[in-house]
């Protein structure tokens, strides 16, 4: 393979599918994206009920081999309208409320998009001796109406999802910025693995289950869904996981990883130990750049959901290591993107037929 895998094409669906909205449970626009783009690489999809999309090479083999990232976004739902026509919110997923005020948000109605902003008070106004913070009952979206009948006639009521407008773009040539990289970039590297199969004519023995899945950010549910679904022999997970190289990370307690020294294998309970060294020995082998990290009892990530389903999968996770998580300003390094989807295409080739599958059981 080249030294650079992802090619203009490559890049115009990434820019598409991350600045496509797709909150928890409002999948369905991107798994539309995400399979148009798999389309001439796979043999066939299948979604389930919640909108988990599945796209499959070689479906009629004996064993199976999930790659799998999740495709939702965390986001808002209205909880209150106020008399004078303030819009309260709950989260859907882990929505940051420090972050929230003064930004612009996206209000998903019937009628379309309506544009909203959280408000906050101006700093001339606030107590300085006793600020108070931004909390998840304090922080308020304001649609610039008079009153609570004038948010009805915009087509708002209790229920809608918000989302942030924050659009992708590149800084300083290598590090890609957007909302939502948490963890659409799964979905894009796994497709790109999947391009990378296809372009090289690579004859996979198993059947090779490409494994988009939704609800991850409210407790793993897609995946734990899919997973019953498929069941699969081997699954390598890919998420995203926390650059700890910025202002008031503990490494002692979070480790160390650092944007652009490559994708982090996982060492936990969930990741079964002869799928995570052969993941391990085909980066030494390939000379792809990795880290590792410890987690402690659970990843809190599909891995989890995927391990411990069937009676047992073999699971291993790579991560992509990332600055900002749960922010509008979510940022990785393009060599980690590029070394993540390699590590995990050369760790399917290693992959036998047969003999390998009994060695993970």
């Amino acid at each position: 393979m080249a030294t650079s895998i992802l090619n203009k094409k490559s890049l115009t669906f990434l820019e598409k599918y991350l600045n496509n909205a797709s909150p928890t449970g409002y999948e369905w626009d991107g798994q539309k994206i995400w399979m148009d783009y798999l389309k001439p690489y796979v043999d066939e999809f299948f979604t389930d009920t919640y909108g988990t999309a599945v796209a499959v090479i070689n479906p009629d083999a004996k064993y199976k081999v999930v790659i799998e990232g999740h495709a939702d976004e965390i986001s808002w739902y209205v909880n209150y309208i106020s008399d004078n026509g303030l819009l309260y919110v709950i989260r859907n997923g882990g929505s940051d409320h420090q972050i929230a005020p003064s930004k612009i948000v996206n209000i998903h109605t019937k009628n379309g998009i309506v544009k909203g902003v959280f408000g906050w008070p101006a700093i001339h106004t606030r107590n300085k001796a006793r600020e108070t913070p931004p909390k998840p009952d304090n922080i308020f979206i304001d649609v610039g109406a008079k009153d609570k009948e004038e948010v009805e006639q915009m087509g708002i009521h209790v229920g809608c999802v918000i989302t942030y407008p924050d659009a992708f773009h590149i800084l300083n040539n290598d590090k890609f910025v957007c909302r939502a990289l948490d963890n659409r970039m799964g979905g894009f590297m796994i497709a790109e693995v999947a391009r990378l199969l296809h372009l090289n004519k690579k004859k996979l023995p198993f059947g090779l289950y490409i494994t988009n899945s939704v609800q991850e950010e409210i407790g793993l549910r897609g995946a734990q869904m899919i997973a019953e679904r498929i069941k699969p022999n081997v699954a390598i997970v890919t998420d995203v996981t926390h650059d700890t190289t910025t202002p008031m990370i503990e490494k002692k307690t979070e480790g160390h990883i650092e944007l652009g020294k490559g994708p982090v294998v996982a060492y936990a309970p969930a990741v079964q130990q002869k799928l995570r060294d052969l993941i391990t020995e085909t980066a030494e082998k390939k000379k792809i750049p990795f880290q590792r990290a410890a987690l402690s009892r659970a990843t809190g990530t599909d891995t989890d959901a995927f391990a411990y389903s069937n009676s047992g999968v073999a699971s291993a996770l790579i991560s992509l290591p990332l600055r900002y998580m749960h922010t509008t300003v979510e940022m990785v390094h393009r060599d980690d993107v590029e070394n993540v989807i390699k590590l995990i295409y050369e760790s399917l080739l290693k992959i036998e037929d047969g003999d390998t599958f009994s060695y993970f059981e």
